[in-house]
Parts: C-alpha cells; sequence; structure tokens
C-alpha cells in the first residue's frame, strides 16, 4: 500500500533528473496526513533545500501569517511541491523535471485526498488544473488568482483555487493585501 513515508523513502533516493546532483536536501513535503487542504508550490528555494522543510523561508513566514489570519495551523494542511528538489539560482522548473516529478505530487494527493487544492503560483496552477481537466480554464495567475474551480469525479469533489505565491508580497509589499483578500475567501470553503 501507498504512504507518504514510502513516497518520502522514494525521492530521497531519487536519480530521474539531474536535480538529484545539485541538491542538498529534497523537499517532499509536510504536514497533516488529513488535511483537508493542500497547498502546491512551485519547487524548493534554497532555504527548502538547505533543510528540507517546505516553505521555511521568507515566502513561508507569509504564508503562515496568512494562514494564522484565517485562524489554520500550518500543521492542519498539507504543503508539496510540482518539483522536490530546488532548480540552481531558483530557475523555473523544465517540462522535463515536472514529468519526472509529479508522480510523487500526484500519489500524494491521493494518499491525502484534500478538499481543497490552493496552487501557489502559475507553474502550480498549470499543473493542477490541467492534472483536474481544466485546462481550457488556465490563464495567467493574475487573472485567475483567488477564482474557486471544481473538479468532480465518482470518486472525489475538489475545489482547486490558484493563489500568488506567497513570495510575491516579498518582492512586492502591495501584494500582501490581494493575498490576504484571496486567503478570506479560503476560509469560505472550509467545511464549518
Amino acid at each position: 500500500m501507498d504512504s507518504l513515508e514510502k513516497i518520502s523513502e522514494e525521492v530521497a533516493n531519487c536519480k530521474k533528473c539531474g536535480l538529484c546532483k545539485v541538491r542538498l536536501n529534497p523537499v517532499v513535503g509536510a504536514g497533516s496526513p488529513e488535511a483537508k487542504i493542500m497547498f502546491v508550490g512551485e519547487a524548493p528555494g534554497a532555504n527548502e533545500d538547505r533543510t528540507g522543510v517546505p516553505f521555511c523561508g521568507a515566502a513561508g513566514g507569509i504564508l503562515d501569517e496568512l494562514l494564522g489570519k484565517i485562524n489554520i495551523k500550518r500543521e492542519d494542511v498539507y504543503i508539496a511541491n510540482i518539483l522536490k528538489c530546488r532548480p540552481p539560482g531558483n530557475r523555473n522548473p523544465a517540462k522535463e523535471e515536472i514529468k519526472m516529478c509529479t508522480p510523487y505530487l500526484d500519489r500524494q494527493i491521493n494518499i491525502i485526498k484534500p478538499k481543497v487544492i490552493c496552487c501557489l503560483g502559475n507553474f502550480a496552477a498549470s499543473y493542477i488544473m490541467e492534472k483536474f481537466g481544466l485546462k481550457s480554464r488556465i490563464q495567467g495567475i493574475s487573472r485567475i488568482h483567488g477564482s474557486i474551480f471544481d473538479y468532480r469525479s465518482l470518486f472525489a469533489s475538489i475545489k482547486i483555487m490558484p493563489l500568488y505565491h506567497p513570495a510575491a508580497a516579498t518582492y512586492n509589499i502591495n501584494m500582501k493585501p490581494v493575498l490576504e483578500k484571496d486567503f478570506m475567501k479560503l476560509k469560505t470553503l472550509l467545511p464549518r
């Protein structure tokens, strides 16, 4: 049977792409295996590569602050990335890297079975929306952030919500109110 522990072990030994040669630590994911909300980012940054913990740098501080504003603890959500290893210089993920790495994310989603998936940034939004049959709805994050898309199948009902990456607020303080407004919308999706 599949498990988050098994995925962690596989990622630790993964050699599917060249990123394994330049990483310090893979960043598999963290949080509650029973999370109702899953956040999916792009790839680990320098702090994450150093520690193996997702969203532990400045963007993580903003994410924690945003979660606090809607009374959610970080340990009650699950946080993962499209890529499990840091691309050198924080460059964008390559298509081939995404193709090789996303089966791990797909398995994490299958195990956790979140009710809401928040896609942090363009790469996460594109991948998740395409995965859940919403390819025709993909637009740049500046157009679809805060929108809520429904995915339904015989086995699942998931709300998909693209959001700006919290790092946007570290580069531009004017982005913080936009993120706060979107997180208030996220709060309305939570089971009472």
